[in-house]
């Protein structure tokens, strides 16, 4: 590994490994943008929990809505998948303004705090559910794409060395922002009730995801933190302006050898020529649909089995805490013992819990329904984290956010799917069938999972070792 030496008015150092990646190095976060990185987490989670809140309450208030406003099944499920189809489809473009300086994240954010506004009006006081379809569906599921995109990789590139934690965490804040409104809707008075509550929710979380948004900032372009070696086995010697990593944490030198750094920054067109990159985007929609499903149909799955409105909104208020939870420790697991084989047990475990949850159903078991809703949400929750840490380990920091938002994309199936087939895989295959066919897709996905390869980087089991090493005889 080089180094290069900059003028000393500049506090930072720029080395370069082997591979010719230059990481920026010296300059803490504090030095950056005056506070301590935790606040990249933290402020994304809120905004997270802003989002998750408006999926949430519009899928605990289908009973609601179709009392209210005579909206039909087929129409809410069609609508919550147009909001999947728009919050996928926002992704790309997206990231490819914030990175070109045309949308700040903190514009960013504030233009789907209003978008997302619009949805919840749009949601209380649609005359019909082709307003309802536009307003929730397409400026909600906008709104809810420009917040997602920009909460999940802000994380990942204010902890290049550790991502896969911080990126959890604040994924995990879309499940926790549902948990009061599966309740609440469960309780709103009259058939006007919601109207008051969706006003209230859209008001409330437009403030809140416009604020935080307010204090995001970006770290500069390869800035990697001062205290830790960016590549296994690098050695910086010290100096005023690159002071000496700390390698004395276990953890921070253990994250980045199981999770080595992308090779080289690549560009959006380089990672789009990449096998990895199309690998990503296959394993996403499966477990993307499984949450669409589970959104959808596991409340009205518990009443049509018997089991009383309080005992559904507690496993999916459960389901909600410990998907959230899931994403943060999975996250943290991935840093220990590698994103790839995590990935590939959580798409495993996430496919199984949909059996579960079937069987438990039609058995009246309850206890058992509760602890396979939390297992599919606790597994669910990590995949999406996952597959944002390994995009950045794959293809680096600087164009993270268009690398996540062309990954993301293929959530459009998920919205497709959802929008046309959800109401029809129940209605022909019953619950059976689309509990089936998506525990189905979840094994599928942990099988494409085994094959995913971070580009550039070599197959230690094909390294030939040399055959005439330097030894003492010839020193």
């Amino acid at each position: 590994m080089t180094s290069t030496d900059l003028p000393t008015s500049v506090p930072y150092r720029e080395v370069t490994d082997r591979n010719g990646r230059v990481y920026r190095i010296g300059e803490s976060d504090v030095d950056i943008m005056g506070r301590s990185r935790i606040w990249m987490v933290v402020l994304p989670w809120v905004g997270m929990t802003g989002i998750g809140a408006a999926a949430y309450a519009f899928a605990s208030a289908q009973d609601t809505l179709h009392t209210a406003q005579l909206w039909r099944d087929g129409h809410i499920y069609r609508l919550l998948g147009v909001w999947v189809f728009f919050q996928a489809a926002v992704a790309f473009p997206a990231g490819r303004l914030r990175e070109s300086g045309r949308l700040p994240a903190r514009a960013a954010m504030a233009a789907g705090a209003c978008a997302m506004l619009l949805g919840s009006l749009a949601t209380a006081f649609a005359p019909h559910s082709t307003v309802g379809l536009l307003g929730f569906g397409v400026c909600g599921g906008i709104g809810a794409g420009l917040v997602h995109a920009t909460c999940v990789t802000m994380a990942g590139k204010w902890y290049p060395e550790r991502r896969g934690a911080g990126t959890g965490f604040v994924s995990g804040g879309f499940a926790y922002g549902a948990v009061p409104f599966l309740f609440l809707f469960t309780s709103v008075p009259g058939p006007s009730g919601h109207t008051v509550v969706l006003t209230a929710l859209g008001v409330g979380l437009c403030l809140v995801v416009a604020a935080v948004g307010g204090f995001f900032e970006d770290p500069p372009q390869n800035w990697w933190p001062a205290h830790t070696v960016p590549v296994p086995g690098a050695v910086l010697r010290p100096g005023r302006k690159n002071p000496v990593p700390d390698t004395r944490d276990a953890w921070i030198r253990r994250a980045p050898e199981r999770n080595p750094p992308a090779v080289r920054q690549y560009t959006p067109r380089e990672a789009a020529r990449a096998p990895a990159l199309w690998l990503l985007w296959l394993c996403l929609p499966g477990t993307a649909l499984i949450d669409v499903f589970g959104i959808a149909f596991q409340l009205p799955f518990g009443a049509d089995m018997g089991f009383a409105g309080g005992v559904v909104a507690t496993a999916m208020s459960l389901t909600a805490i410990v998907s959230g939870t899931g994403a943060g420790v999975i996250g943290w697991i991935s840093d220990r013992h590698g994103r790839r084989t995590t990935l590939v047990v959580v798409c495993a475990v996430l496919g199984a819990a949909q059996f579960g949850v079937l069987v438990s159903g039609q058995a009246g078991s309850m206890p058992f329904f509760l602890v396979c809703s939390m297992v599919s949400g606790f597994a669910g929750g990590a995949v999406l984290p996952l597959i944002a840490a390994m995009t950045a380990d794959f293809f680096g920091e600087n164009h993270s956010a268009t690398h996540y938002g062309m990954v993301y994309s293929s959530n459009l199936i998920s919205g497709l799917v959802a929008s046309g087939l959800g109401a029809v895989v129940v209605g022909e295959w019953n619950y059976h069938g689309a509990f089936v066919l998506a525990g189905s897709v979840g094994l599928a996905s942990a099988v494409l999972a085994l094959f995913l390869k971070a580009p550039g980087r070599p197959d230690a089991r094909r390294i030939v070792p040399n055959p005439h090493p330097l030894g003492e005889e010839m020193a």
